[in-house]
């Protein structure tokens, strides 16, 4: 399955099938910040959602109960890898350095990120 970009309105949509994991129009219009979108608005972006293939559904007569075709973890790989595509030629040490200068990179957190680089070798 192709994952794409999502606009905002629709990824805050999938965060909240991310959340709940099956939910219909109105149980995704409760988790919603005020002020709440129209429900005929949270309706549109599920069916745009639904046409791009990342959300499908179950119906129950006229009622669709909707869940997400993508993983929360396979959407975050996407998102990353645009950014390191975009942004940093596709370079590890180029996005850690930009964080690093950016963010004030503690020390600890660091020494964290070599932990897990150094994991990540030892692993198969």
């Amino acid at each position: 399955m192709e994952v794409r970009e999502l606009t905002k309105a629709e990824e805050e949509i999938m965060r909240v099938l991310w959340q709940l994991d099956r939910a219909f129009v109105k149980d995704v219009l409760a988790q919603l910040p005020e002020p709440k979108p129209a429900y005929n608005t949270v309706s549109t972006i599920i069916r745009i959602l639904e046409k791009k293939g990342l959300v499908g559904y179950t119906a129950y007569g006229k009622t669709h109960e909707y869940y997400a075709l993508i993983t929360e973890e396979q959407y975050r790989r996407f998102q990353t890898e645009q950014l390191m595509s975009n942004y940093f030629d596709n370079s590890l040490k180029k996005l850690v350095s930009f964080f690093v200068k950016e963010k004030n990179l503690s020390l600890n957190e660091a020494d964290e990120i070599i932990r897990l680089l150094n994991q990540n070798k030892t692993e198969p």
